[in-house]
């Protein structure tokens, strides 16, 4: 193989990698809002927005090809803001 055929994979699996450290990142981060969620006592309406993004990012069957994480990404962050709207809208500034 040529030098930039490597310096090219190796820019592609850097990318694949941070994109996945991304979606990594993002599905702690819904974890974790739904544990806070159940912890605070506040019920968890939307619990198949939790559970449709986890199966969306462990599933093969995705929009864009599984090296590319960006729709996996996508799914999570809107799931995040779905669970983040449950917990301002039941427990936050309007209640007290």
């Amino acid at each position: 193989m040529s030098t930039e055929v490597k310096v090219l994979l190796v820019i592609g699996a850097v990318l694949v990698a941070a994109t996945l450290a991304v979606a990594i990142a993002l599905l702690v981060r819904l974890v974790r809002t739904r544990r806070a969620l159940r912890r605070a006592g506040l019920p968890v309406e939307r619990q198949w927005v939790f559970w449709g993004a986890v199966a969306y990012l462990v599933l093969p069957a995705d929009l864009l090809p599984d090296p590319i994480f960006l729709d996996d990404i996508g799914v999570l962050v809107l799931a995040l803001r779905s669970m983040r709207a449950t917990d301002s809208g039941v427990g936050g500034r309007g209640a007290q």
